[in-house]
């Protein structure tokens, strides 16, 4: 399949950052013309990825955090750090399980995955970690010209 756009950004992993990334990640995405929800669902789990990176990969300094995005006929967003990494993503991917801390409630890849298509985690310990989330959009206009036939 060929990609019809995409984007590449990058800024520090400072928790007032997650709420540029939900905006551009969303502000691209709209040439898909998705739904509310189809918009807010991606929003929720890239802010879930980058709030993931900002507390768990650089908990102890300052990092940078890398989003790609590509569109086909769907949505897919790459979001990666060079942080810490995650010694057992199977486990880190259970509900309820974190290492952030009482304050955290260890939901964040559940989240993802019930609002994403398919999400894809990969890691390597002292390197960082790249999430794939990918969301298909209902295509609109399609419907609207099935509708005048």
């Amino acid at each position: 399949m060929k990609k019809t756009n995409s984007m590449k950004l990058q800024f520090v992993s400072r928790s007032a950052n997650e709420g540029f990334a939900r905006t551009a990640v969303s502000g691209f995405l709209a040439s898909l013309d998705p739904t509310v929800e189809e918009l807010a669902d991606i929003k929720t789990a890239v802010s879930e990825a980058v709030t993931n990176c900002i507390v768990h990969a650089y908990a102890d300094r300052i990092g940078i955090v890398y989003i790609a995005a590509d569109l086909y006929v769907d949505g897919r967003v790459v979001i990666r750090d060079k942080g810490c990494g995650i010694p057992d993503v199977e486990k880190a991917m259970e509900p309820l399980f974190t290492t952030g801390g009482e304050d955290r409630a260890g939901l964040g890849f559940a989240v993802m995955q019930s609002l994403m298509d398919k999400v894809r985690v990969r890691s390597q310990v002292g390197k960082g970690t790249t999430v794939t989330l990918e969301r298909r959009i209902e295509s609109r206009g399609d419907q609207n010209d099935r509708d005048t036939e």
